[in-house]
């Protein structure tokens, strides 16, 4: 994923909101929520497999940037960038919790039946997160960030703490465990052989 100019206006206007936010400016923050709330959900959502775990990731690393916002320092990384950080390792902290107390990962609600397209969907949106949730939690992270946020590996790599090849190898790893757990699931899923 290359950056374009989009890319750059947004992490500029992160960056402008986040000095505005730290002078006293309430609508700062309120844009700022909109921007980059969704996408940490989404993320921690998809890592935990837990829309209530995910709510109060998202909450946490919400507040852990107000709390940075008066030292911010544009230069060393990007809003969206350090955020992706602190909600890596606070999901990371909640699977260990989950793993040191032996408990189980949660079912998430039964979807209300509706089509049989939506039913189609959910199915696979369930296998493909018990596949995830059968991934150590760094290659979970690495498997989310790079194909179900999209993320390039050179920004994962910031976000993870490590190198990009480090990156490419968890992304590597991961992907193959995840075709392995759902290669006897094709014709389950509704995916035809070509």
């Amino acid at each position: 994923m290359t950056p374009n100019h989009d890319d750059s206006a947004l992490r500029d206007r992160d960056a402008i909101l986040l000095r505005r936010y730290a002078a006293g400016d309430p609508a700062a923050a309120r844009l700022l929520t909109r921007s980059l709330a969704p996408r940490v959900y989404s993320h921690a959502a998809r890592v935990l497999g837990n829309p209530a775990e995910a709510e109060d990731v998202t909450q946490e690393a919400m507040m852990r940037l107000w709390k940075i916002a008066p030292k911010w320092d544009g230069a060393q990384a990007q809003a969206s960038t350090w955020l992706y950080r602190v909600t890596a390792n606070l999901c990371t902290d909640k699977l260990r919790a989950r793993r040191d107390t032996d408990a189980e990962i949660p079912d998430l609600p039964d979807p209300a039946p509706g089509p049989e397209a939506r039913m189609q969907r959910v199915a696979r949106e369930d296998a493909l997160q018990d596949a995830l949730a059968q991934l150590p939690a760094r290659q979970r992270q690495a498997v989310v960030l790079r194909h179900l946020d999209g993320l390039g590996n050179a920004e994962i790599a910031e976000i993870l703490e490590v190198g990009v090849e480090a990156v490419e190898s968890l992304i590597a790893r991961g992907k193959k465990a995840l075709v392995a757990v759902l290669a006897g699931k094709r014709e389950e899923l509704g995916f035809e052989d070509d």
